[in-house]
């Protein structure tokens, strides 16, 4: 599949599998666009702010398709879910959710995360006791419900969903030709030389979801805020954070 990008150039990468990444938002949160030949597949679609940036972005890629086959949703929070109302109303496209999650799409709200460090502790705690609860955003009716890890491959293209839970139960990373891992918000990259998220509900299955992240052998690991994670900065993240953990056991 022949591609050209009209503006500037969005950040990019590309499998041995002939699979386009490309990274349509990178401000609040990021949103990656899935070029295969079997298709187009969107991961996460940030905040409805972001919706004309998103379109644009994904308008500029001169495609044989230039629309979009499949939604994937990493999890329910709104910073990642609040376009699919729309894109499911203009694209037709199958929207994929964890079956953790399927229910707070349906409700337009998701329980609000706890914090993981001092300040966003903080944040949350302050939350409480104003009486936020959740951040609401349009509701929507998931197509494909995830149960367990699937497998998209079709047409020679590998690709798959596996739960890796920790920042939210639901949390899905898709795992492109076993190089390239799209992870959501199991890995942060806004932090130097961490990949630690600041909000999740269980820190154990997070530290446990780098590991399996990591057994899919990818090399390049893109999470829904930040810059690109590399496989030995994960490691380090695992090996420190595993270590961590056996002593406050």
């Amino acid at each position: 599949m022949n591609l050209s990008i009209r503006n500037k150039p969005l950040k990019s990468w590309k499998t041995s599998g002939d699979c386009h990444i490309f990274q349509v938002l990178n401000r609040r949160s990021n949103s990656y666009l899935i070029v295969a030949p079997s298709g187009n597949i969107l991961v996460d679609t940030g905040k409805e702010s972001s919706f004309s940036k998103l379109r644009q972005n994904i308008e500029n890629l001169n495609s044989n398709n230039p629309g979009i086959d499949k939604l994937i949703l990493t999890h329910a929070h709104f910073d990642h879910c609040e376009n699919a109302f729309v894109l499911q109303k203009q694209e037709n496209c199958q929207i994929y959710i964890s079956e953790a999650e399927a229910e707070y799409a349906v409700a337009g709200c998701t329980p609000m995360p706890k914090g993981t460090i001092l300040p966003t502790r903080f944040i949350i705690g302050l939350g409480k006791l104003l009486k936020l609860k959740s951040i609401p955003f349009k509701p929507f009716v998931p197509d494909v419900i995830v149960k367990a890890d699937t497998d998209l491959s079709s047409s020679g293209v590998n690709i798959r969903l596996i739960n890796t839970p920790g920042h939210s139960a639901g949390s899905l990373s898709v795992i492109i030709d076993n190089e390239i891992a799209i992870a959501g918000d199991a890995v942060f990259g806004i932090f130097f030389n961490s990949v630690f998220p600041p909000f999740g509900d269980n820190v154990k299955e997070v530290v446990n979801s780098w590991g399996k992240l990591l057994q899919t052998g990818c090399h390049t690991f893109l999470p829904g805020h930040g810059k690109a994670i590399s496989r030995e900065l994960l490691q380090r993240e695992l090996d420190h954070f595993s270590r961590k953990l056996k002593k406050v056991n």
